[in-house]
């Protein structure tokens, strides 16, 4: 029996999102992009045998299901940040625990902390449990949110990741 890979969960979630942003109707999951990109894209970065995704969406655009899943109402002027750090590559990737600080500022100037929580899913002990982490934060569309992160792995390992993304109304 194949088991989808965590990296696979993630990447047809994406997928998802955007094809609901599009009309369809898959249940949609969290995109984020460098600065000025589409909503259905995803920051990256990779430090060795490390990926750490970021998405962040309007919640508005998430189905009820995954809503209810993540705990988070859809709301045109809420966007959810999530953040999910993997060790290894294809089916062999695996969650890692991490501390996430994020923040986000908007055009203004203002800036907003973002309390992030810890989201599991799958069994526990399973090499294909998934660890993410999600927060929320209000936005004001049309607008551009900057999203300054901070994640330290349990080993102490501190990693940075910026990206910025642009909110319409809808």
């Amino acid at each position: 029996m194949h088991v989808p890979s965590p990296r696979h969960v993630f990447a047809v979630f994406l997928m998802s999102v955007a094809l609901t942003a599009c009309g369809g109707s898959a249940p949609p999951a969290p995109p984020s992009a460098p600065a000025s990109a589409s909503a259905s894209q995803e920051a990256v970065s990779r430090i060795g045998d490390v990926t750490i995704r970021a998405s962040a969406i309007p919640t508005s655009t998430l189905s009820e299901p995954v809503a209810r899943q993540y705990g988070i109402a859809r709301n045109d002027d809420t966007v959810m940040l999530l953040i999910g750090v993997r060790q290894g590559e294809g089916a062999q990737e695996t969650a890692l625990p991490a501390r996430i600080v994020a923040t986000a500022s908007d055009l203004r100037g203002r800036k907003h902390v973002i309390d992030m929580r810890e989201l599991r899913s799958g069994d526990p002990g399973s090499p294909q449990a998934l660890l993410d982490y999600v927060g929320t934060v209000e936005v004001s569309p049309p607008d551009t949110l900057r999203f300054d992160v901070q994640i330290v792995r349990e080993n102490g390992a501190t990693s940075q990741m910026q990206f910025s993304r642009d909110f319409y109304p809808r």
